[in-house]
């Protein structure tokens, strides 16, 4: 069957792969990042969620010091005179108002480095439809045809969950608008 294809269709259609397998490491790239930079930023801190305090490796609460429902976060900050006349203070926080903790409420992709990510993975998957739209344009033969349609096509699927994880929609879980409601709804 690779015989009866074009030489530039194949050439084509692994530089559309090519891209699409790029798009979605740096889609997984985002996620992983993310999640390390998370739990880099809450080493040895632990979470009491019936509380809503996050615990120092000392024992002192940080409480919920601000929350800003419009970015999705919530700061987390220990006293000022506890952290002071802490002796693991240097290697904890070089702040003199207090170690704090920045919580986001929202996934990944409501980040500004998800935003980018999911950007660029888009902006990788329109060139590779432009790619293979122009590629079956200038070969309209069955094999060609049938390998282009079928990049295409999955180009096309790959890039509209990605949109529709990427856009704002009321009612979804993951959604800012809902997580703003949730918010709204827990200070009543």
């Amino acid at each position: 069957m690779i015989e009866n294809l074009h030489l530039e269709v194949l050439l084509a259609a692994g530089y559309a792969l090519f891209l699409i397998l790029v798009a979605i490491g740096l889609e997984l790239f985002g996620r992983h990042s993310h999640r390390r930079s998370g739990q880099f930023r809450t080493a040895s801190f632990k979470y009491h969620g019936h509380l809503d305090v996050w615990e120092c490796p000392c024992g002192h609460h940080l409480h919920r010091h601000d929350h800003d429902p419009q970015r999705g976060i919530v700061r987390y900050r220990a006293p000022a005179h506890t952290c002071n006349a802490c002796i693991k203070k240097p290697d904890c926080t070089d702040s003199d108002h207090g170690r704090e903790i920045i919580n986001t409420l929202g996934s990944w992709i409501d980040t500004q480095t998800g935003r980018f990510h999911r950007g660029m993975s888009l902006a990788l998957l329109v060139l590779a439809a432009f790619i293979l739209a122009v590629e079956m344009f200038r070969y309209r033969t069955g094999p060609e045809l049938l390998l282009l349609c079928c990049l295409l096509a999955g180009v096309a699927i790959l890039a509209l969950r990605l949109i529709r994880r990427f856009l704002p929609v009321p009612g979804r879980r993951d959604s800012p608008s809902l997580l703003m409601e949730v918010e709204k709804s827990a200070k009543q």
